[in-house]
């Protein structure tokens, strides 16, 4: 454990972080700081991140070395009662280095920022709707889980029940590193509950995930005549300012076909003006895989929702599993996973990327 500490400060660069901390902090107490926000902004999330990670590794120490301490006392005094303490303290320990050394894997410009989470419903009619709102609720409640906070920015409803679509932000560090490993077709074999018969039905939803942004506007310059701007009404799981008039806004980009809604903010004027926002988030990223022709690496390759081209079944009938068909891992805990317990699949699927093993 020691070792795997000290690993983790070498490759997160601890004495780099904390003469960094210095000059962050020197620059932080400007007094003309404050004149330009966007630089006093990014000071100060820079500061706040570097802070927060020399606070956990300083304290993975300190915890480590009291471990290391009760051990030897627990040793020297043959006494078992600290045993269950200590066993604990470990275990807690082994999951905050674990934690660490996944960082090692982001290694993408954008990793460690907000993501923009797209869900459409593919092949399998109103299961794959039906399908499409489980695995909204499943990422929900993982981002809770992680303490990230999310925007759900538009929901489109299904013909009979569940979801067209759904577009939500998740705004926390490493949010898009973790989300991207997700990116893909999801599977779903199941009993269908919309089948008088009760039959087994295979319904299919994509996840896309994009960089989110706050000035991506920056990056790309938008001709208001390249826009097809409509209105409708809001609709759906949308919360509670989802209202009764036309405030909802879809915008279509006609040169590149990428279409993007909001619905949830309290008017029409807001709703464009975050649809705006994603859309350039979007173009953005479009502009830098092109300039790099690594379209794949950013973007994901477009395949069709449906057989074949999955990245993950959840099997739910005739047995229960979870597997992902590019790490391999897999579990027998089906509710577990569709109530936000995907970070096993999500390490796997990075780790894999990167080349790395456990």
């Amino acid at each position: 454990m020691r070792f795997r500490l000290g690993e983790a400060e070498r490759y997160l660069g601890l004495d780099s972080m904390r003469a960094r901390r210095t000059e962050l902090e020197k620059e932080a107490s400007r007094p003309d700081l404050w004149d330009d926000p966007d630089v006093a902004r990014a000071v100060t999330s820079e500061l706040g991140a570097v802070v927060d990670d020399i606070t956990l590794l300083e304290d993975l120490d300190a915890r480590l070395s009291d471990a290391e301490v009760l051990y030897e006392l627990m040793v020297e005094e043959r006494d078992s009662s600290v045993a269950f303490e200590l066993a604990q303290s470990i275990d807690d320990l082994v999951r905050k280095v674990d934690e660490l050394e996944l960082r090692s894997l982001f290694s993408g410009e954008y990793d460690s920022g907000d993501a923009i989470a797209e869900l459409h419903a593919g092949a399998g009619g109103t299961d794959a709707q039906d399908w499409t709102e489980m695995l909204l609720r499943m990422y929900l409640r993982w981002a809770e889980r992680k303490g990230f906070s999310v925007e759900v920015d538009e929901t489109t409803e299904g013909q009979e029940a569940g979801l067209l679509s759904a577009t939500f932000i998740v705004k926390g560090r490493f949010a898009y590193g973790l989300l991207a490993a997700e990116r893909g077709v999801h599977r779903l074999v199941r009993m269908s509950p919309f089948d008088s018969q009760h039959r087994r039905q295979t319904s299919f939803a994509s996840v896309e995930v994009t960089p989110f942004i706050e000035d991506a506007g920056d990056e790309v310059s938008i001709d208001e005549k390249d826009l097809r701007i409509d209105t409708y009404r809001s609709s759906g799981a949308g919360g509670q300012h989802v209202n009764k008039t036309d405030s909802a806004v879809r915008i279509t980009h006609i040169p590149t076909g990428i279409v993007v809604s909001c619905q949830n903010e309290r008017s029409q004027h807001q709703n464009k003006a975050r649809a705006m926002q994603i859309l350039a988030a979007k173009l953005a990223e479009l502009n830098r895989a092109e300039r790099r022709a690594e379209l794949e690496s950013l973007s994901g390759p477009q395949v069709d929702v449906g057989w074949g081209n999955q990245i993950r079944s959840y099997v739910m009938a005739p047995y229960q599993l979870v597997k992902d068909l590019r790490s391999g891992e897999e579990t027998g805990n089906v509710d577990a996973v569709l109530d936000g317990d995907i970070d096993r699949f999500i390490e796997a699927e990075l780790r894999r990327q990167r080349g790395t093993t456990n």
